[in-house]
């Protein structure tokens, strides 16, 4: 009989916690809770309210009362003021790690990471037809798609066993997104963040961006895929608002 324990590797994630220049002080206690009840932190993008430099720096300020690993993407709200560099700049420094088409393992799990982009789900998904800007719009959704396979592949040639877990900003399903207006739904995600989920077995993936979302959904193939925006969390009944998953 093998007697020998699993190690079992507790996650939370969150996104969409856009922290402000004033919110200093505001995170210390929830960051101290989080390293309580959790091995890994994962922020799903939106880290910034505004996409200034002088929030990330908030930020960095606050995550010294965590004192588990950070891994973090970038949202579009990070992007709003082009001070993307900067922002990735100062979260790095603070020993975050970003991630934008590559990995980190931490412990027996490996972390793949990208924003993401739009687009649409399933049939409703924009094809790369017509216009010069639609060709680019649609671009963007696949090299998203892309980098993150990479990333994904990468972990699966270098260890043996690997747990992998996504962290995306952008839905990878439309399941996740429903409650926001349909309309909308373009602009929320693309099913082409699912296709390297599938191909390359992870367990799980989180995103945020779809505030008013749903909390839990799945791939085709069966892909476990969590919304962790912090307002659907707090909608949920997280108080804290962190969501946990065992690996």
């Amino acid at each position: 009989m093998d007697n020998t324990e699993k190690k079992i590797t507790r996650i939370a994630a969150v996104g969409d916690i856009h922290v402000r220049e004033t919110d200093s002080g505001e995170w210390e206690k929830y960051f101290a809770e989080v390293s309580k009840q959790a091995d890994v932190l994962l922020l799903c993008g939106d880290l910034t309210d505004t996409g200034r430099t002088a929030e990330a720096e908030i930020l960095a300020d606050e995550l010294k009362a965590c004192s588990i690993p950070v891994v973090a993407v970038l949202g579009n709200h990070d992007y709003e003021r082009d001070n993307q560099k900067s922002i990735r700049k100062v979260l790095t420094k603070a020993k975050v790690h970003l991630l934008d088409g590559d990995s980190i393992v931490i412990g027996d799990v490996g972390f793949a990471g990208v924003k993401g982009f739009g687009g649409g789900f399933d049939r409703g998904m924009l094809g790369m037809f017509g216009e010069p800007m639609i060709k680019s719009f649609v671009q963007e959704a696949v090299d998203e798609s892309l980098k993150l396979d990479s990333a994904l592949s990468r972990l699966e040639g270098e260890y043996v066993d690997i747990k992998m877990i996504a962290v995306l900003h952008y839905s990878p399903i439309r399941a996740t997104v429903v409650g926001e207006p349909e309309q909308i739904f373009p602009f929320l995600g693309s099913s082409r963040l699912a296709e390297p989920l599938n191909r390359r077995g992870v367990q799980a993936a989180f995103h945020g961006h779809a505030h008013i979302g749903t909390l839990e959904g799945e791939t085709t193939k069966g892909v476990k895929v969590f919304n962790v925006s912090k307002p659907i969390l707090q909608r949920e009944g997280f108080e804290p608002p962190f969501y946990i998953f065992q690996v």
